[in-house]
């Protein structure tokens, strides 16, 4: 009888386990798999990342053209992370770091 909920358990947190994707270092697809990224917005995300790593969620509101602090509230709530941390709603001023 306590089979079910224990197995119940372990599936969602297997798959929590997997559900963190840090922009540093996802590949394409697990950012396309991030609710409303595309190919294209992933594509740019890893060209800029190969220029150099995003330090911050406000280095890669302001490197990527687009994003601001709605949508980085949205992909970190799907597990999005900028070097392992999510995104603080209040921590960035986008348009201070968009140029």
């Amino acid at each position: 009888m306590l089979k079910q909920p224990f197995a119940f358990l372990a599936a969602l947190s297997f798959t929590a386990a997997f559900a963190t994707v840090d922009v540093n270092k996802a590949s394409e697809a697990e950012l396309d798999g991030i609710k409303g990224l595309g190919p294209a917005t992933s594509r740019l995300i890893i060209a800029e990342r190969n220029k150099s790593d995003f330090k911050s969620w406000p280095d890669f509101i302001g490197r990527i053209k687009g994003l601001g602090d709605k949508s980085a509230a949205k992909f970190s709530a799907q597990g999005m992370t900028v070097g392992g941390a999510a995104y603080e709603a209040g921590t960035v001023d986008a348009k201070s770091t968009k140029k």
